[in-house]
């Protein structure tokens, strides 16, 4: 299969009504998408993504009008954080209706629903007129893409089409939320962080890990985001100087050797916009090891260090 990088748009509309699966931007990274409603189209993002099929997907919506016959229930306080910060990077786990196929809930209950904020998804979704099945468009357990290209390194020769975006505005994964004895929970950090879900909910919202929460949707399992080459926390040791990357959020006179920075001003925001495309950038070079500052634990950090955490999980025997 040959894979074209474009930015005609009905012509990725045409190769989803007949069952394919593309990779398109999204404002967080770049989604490998099918129709949801179609169980043929489904079954093939597994096996470009070499994803277990028990890994649920998350369902996009242009409107929640148009998800409410997807879902058996959304919560009033879904609804007020809905109006806070949708369309954007928020994904709810909610009950399922009985339109929602197994295959894209791993045949649970509940299925993980979101309303992304780039204008051609929302075209596209709007022309299909139903929901779009879309994870992140990348090798199953591999680093996220933010731009087309990064896409075309890991799914040439898989996919048919991949939809011209530009970089990705956010360059993290949605945040995903759900209801735990009527409070909000947090199931995987990301581009809305905790901080600002505390100023509409009026609380902090828990963060439950895999392990209390079990695997709801995309993102969670524990190896995760990961480079090829072997991913470090901290500071590399004097001896790997020359041999190693350092990643930092910002400039740090004391590093010798390779050193890449994230953000000149310490911007998490500008940081987590970086941090997929350095990441993909180091895994082109001839380093042994990447080593990474991790991030203060607050706002977009708490997001930028769960993915580490993740990727480093990979490597953590070496």
């Amino acid at each position: 299969m040959i894979t074209t990088i474009g930015h005609d748009l009905s012509h990725v509309i045409a190769l989803l009504q007949e069952g394919n699966v593309v990779a398109l931007p999204t404002e967080t990274v770049y989604g490998l998408a099918a129709d949801a409603n179609n169980d043929e189209a489904i079954l093939k993002i597994f096996s470009v993504k070499n994803r277990p099929s028990t890994n649920p997907l998350i369902l996009h919506f242009a409107t929640l009008e148009q998800a409410y016959p997807y879902v058996s229930n959304f919560p009033v306080i879904f609804n007020e954080l809905a109006n806070h910060f949708c369309p954007g990077p928020l994904t709810f786990i909610v009950p399922r209706s009985s339109l929602v196929s197994d295959l894209v809930t791993g045949g649970q209950s509940s299925v993980a629903i979101r309303f992304p904020d780039h204008p051609l998804f929302v075209k596209l979704i709007e022309n299909l007129n139903g929901p779009i099945a879309a994870p992140s468009a990348n090798l199953y357990g591999q680093l996220s893409p933010t731009n087309s290209d990064h896409v075309y390194e890991q799914l040439a020769g898989r996919i048919p089409y991949i939809l011209e975006g530009g970089a990705c505005q956010h360059g993290l994964e949605s945040t995903i939320i759900g209801l735990v004895n009527k409070k909000v929970v947090i199931y995987r950090h990301g581009g809305i962080t905790t901080e600002a879900l505390s100023t509409v909910l009026g609380y902090v919202p828990q963060t439950l890990t895999q392990e209390q929460s079990g695997i709801l949707t995309s993102g969670m399992v524990r190896h995760h985001y990961a480079t090829q080459t072997p991913l470090f926390l901290g500071f590399k040791p004097q001896q790997e100087n020359q041999n190693a990357l350092q990643i930092t959020l910002t400039k740090n006179e004391q590093i010798i050797g390779p050193h890449y920075v994230l953000s000149d001003s310490s911007s998490l925001l500008e940081a987590a916009r970086n941090l997929y495309a350095v990441l993909h950038q180091a895994d082109k070079q001839t380093f042994k090891k990447i080593y990474i500052e991790p991030f203060p634990n607050e706002g977009l950090g708490k997001a930028m260090n769960d993915r580490l955490n993740r990727a480093a999980a990979k490597f953590s025997n070496h």
